[in-house]
C-alpha cells in the first residue's frame, strides 16, 4: 500500500484522537483517514450519479 505524506491541522488530529484507541470506533489514525477518504469519495460518486456524470462502466475499488 502507498503511503502518503499530507499537513493536518492539530486541531483535526484531537478531535480524531479522541475516536481512536481500543473500545473506540477506529484502531488508529491510518484507519480514521482511509474511512473518512472512502467515506467522501463514496459521497462524490453519489453526487456525480444524481448529476448525471457517472460512467457506468467505471468499477469502484476498495
Amino acid at each position: 500500500m502507498p503511503r502518503v505524506c499530507v499537513e493536518v491541522p492539530q486541531h483535526i488530529l484531537d478531535d480524531l484522537g479522541k475516536h481512536i484507541g481500543d473500545d473506540k470506533k477506529f484502531v488508529n489514525l491510518s484507519d480514521a483517514l482511509r474511512t473518512a477518504c472512502r467515506k467522501m469519495l463514496d459521497q462524490l460518486d453519489a453526487i456525480d450519479q444524481r448529476q448525471g456524470r457517472t460512467d457506468k462502466n467505471e468499477s469502484k475499488t476498495g
